[in-house]
């Protein structure tokens, strides 16, 4: 008796053993079932790639870059390819002193002529373009005459097919401040920034000593003899008197 029951004990111990072995199995099996659950979960849901050497990509959450970021932002080809087409110039007094800066812009469909300016008279100036691209001090005009500042820019401006006044060239005036600055930001359909190339000969602009009347004098004022008001002079200048400041314009 007493070794059937060491005999029962042992087998009872070995089937003790096999219950508890396939207790584990049972555990441990869900658990498996469970990691691999939460690895296809956290798949990001792309197939590896069959081309040797390559990388799937990799979805972060954030948006895309925007076309051309790379491009902008000092990548392969430089400053984006959408270029505002402008002319910078710099006014010069009849001493060579810089005065100012001019900048045409294209407006599609117009131009912006932004003007900074300093040193100048308070008041109202002239503003023009002129027709000849030389800035020369105590010149004489194209049509010829007496020396004086800047005479060899020529007349006001007419872009092709342009004949009316005012002229094409001819722009808001220019205010200046009682410390001698000046800011100006307007625009004009009357020439394009080709006009102003005009062909690669170029042309001109130039700050006057006076205000511009535009040739806007009324036909009650009369002239000597019966004369057309507004005369030539007007015409031609608006009786902005003489030129104080020039840039070139290519």
């Amino acid at each position: 008796m007493a070794l059937l029951t060491r005999r029962d004990s042992h087998l009872g111990g070995a089937e003790s053993a096999r219950r508890t072995s396939r207790g584990s199995w049972r555990v441990v099996a869900p658990m498996v079932a469970i990691a691999a659950l939460g690895l296809t979960a956290c798949s990001n849901g792309q197939d590896p790639s069959d081309v040797p050497g390559t990388t799937p990509p990799v979805w972060t959450g954030a948006a895309a870059p925007a076309a051309g970021h790379g491009a902008a932002e000092g990548g392969h080809g430089g400053a984006s390819t959408d270029v505002q087409d402008q002319i910078d110039v710099e006014l010069k007094d009849a001493k060579g002193a810089e005065v100012g800066t001019v900048r045409f812009t294209d407006g599609n469909g117009f131009v912006q002529v932004s003007v900074e300016a300093e040193h100048l008279t308070p008041g109202f100036h002239g503003l023009h373009v002129h027709e000849v691209a030389k800035c020369e001090a105590n010149s004489v005009a194209p049509s010829g005459g007496a020396p004086g500042d800047f005479l060899s820019a020529g007349g006001h401006f007419q872009a092709e097919g342009h004949t009316g006044h005012p002229a094409s060239g001819d722009l808001t005036s220019l205010q200046v401040r009682e410390d001698g600055t000046a800011e100006l930001v307007t625009t004009t359909d009357a020439f394009t920034l080709e006009d102003l190339r005009n062909h690669g000969k170029g042309t001109a602009i130039v700050v006057h000593a006076g205000a511009d009347n535009f040739a806007n004098i009324p036909n009650r004022y009369t002239l000597p003899d019966n004369a057309p008001v507004p005369d030539q002079t007007t015409l031609a200048t608006g009786d902005a008197g003489g030129r104080v400041a020039c840039a070139v314009i290519e």
